[in-house]
């Protein structure tokens, strides 16, 4: 019995040899190396690098909640309100030969509701469809906004951002308008860097933002948009299409005391023609055109805006007081 046991332990190990110098001899594909996340201290602190690229990205965003109370004098207007807000940041950059080259997006979600809703954002969404009243005073407003994607490369900037006229950028929503943030517009621009903090930015900006009522045109309805204004019969004229960009230009300075920026406009006004013909007209000169009506009207208009940051640091860290003013000559949509 003890001889059939040596048997058969000695053929399993034989076994087993053979086994294993078979496998030995099979080719093997050895797993690759895992490249972990790495930190990209060059462009700041939360930037990591893309595995298998030289790009560095940071991720970001916030989640914010508004509550309001506002007094009323009638029984439809709401006297309380909320916004929820949801933001979501993607920031891209690598250093090339021309300079940093970098790509941004922000992407704003965001829910308001009775006083909190701006008089300012187009109303996209009503809680209550089926009531006149909700929908007349706007009680609900849901909005996507993409607010930044651009590229930069150097000093040149492309896409949509806050136009350079600006210099107060913060984010305060306040009942009937929006106080901040500037105003977003799709821009190529160009800035020069001079040391010392100084720098200089020439940008052509999308004309479609910049936007207002032109004038009032009375009785004289031949390139007006009727219902337009309040009252009964208010007119305004209409502006045509769009036939140049806005030039704006900024000079700024940043430094341990904190920042000024002295930037420019020029705003073109032109108005579609009419079918009426009419020697009334907001500008002093009118054209004509080969038929019968109204050619419309050219004009340009023109912003001025000084802007001032104060860094408060004995307050609390991060403080600081803002001061600007911008004046307008056919260009209001500037400073509203």
């Amino acid at each position: 019995m003890k001889l059939v046991k040596s048997l058969l332990l000695g053929s399993a190990a034989g076994l087993a040899a053979v086994a294993g110098a078979q496998a030995a001899d099979l080719p093997s594909k050895k797993a690759a190396p895992v490249e972990y996340v790495r930190v990209c201290s060059a462009h700041g602190a939360g930037f990591f690098y893309i595995p298998g690229s030289d790009t560095c990205i940071k991720l970001g965003g916030l989640v914010r909640f508004d509550a309001g109370y506002a007094q009323t004098y009638n029984r439809i207007s709401n006297m309380t309100g909320s916004i929820g807000l949801g933001r979501f940041e993607l920031d891209a950059r690598n250093s090339t030969e021309f300079g940093l080259l970098r790509a941004f997006t922000r992407v704003d979600f965001r829910r308001a509701t009775g006083a909190l809703t701006s008089g300012t954002a187009g109303r996209v969404g009503y809680a209550y469809g089926g009531s006149a009243v909700p929908f007349a005073v706007g009680s609900t407003q849901t909005r996507i906004d993409i607010s930044r994607a651009f590229v930069q490369l150097g000093g040149l900037t492309a896409g949509r951002t806050v136009s350079f006229f600006g210099f107060y950028n913060g984010d305060l929503e306040i009942t009937g308008t929006t106080i901040g943030d500037g105003l977003i517009t799709n821009a190529l621009a160009y800035t020069a860097t001079f040391g010392s903090g100084f720098s200089a930015t020439l940008s052509m900006e999308d004309p479609l933002e910049r936007r207002n009522i032109v004038g009032y045109a009375g009785s004289n309805s031949y390139l007006a948009i009727t219902g337009a204004g309040t009252g009964t019969g208010n007119t305004y004229y209409a502006y045509g299409g769009a036939a140049m960009p806005e030039f704006v230009g900024a000079l700024r300075v940043d430094q341990g005391w904190g920042s000024a920026q002295l930037s420019a406009a020029i705003h073109q006004i032109r108005t579609a023609g009419g079918a009426t013909a009419s020697t009334t007209s907001f500008l002093p000169t009118t054209t004509s055109t080969g038929t019968p009506g109204y050619g419309g009207d050219q004009a340009y208009g023109y912003a001025l805006n000084l802007g001032a940051k104060i860094n408060l640091p004995m307050i609390a860290a991060g403080d600081a007081l803002y001061l600007q003013g911008t004046y307008t000559n056919g260009a209001s949509a500037y400073a509203t």
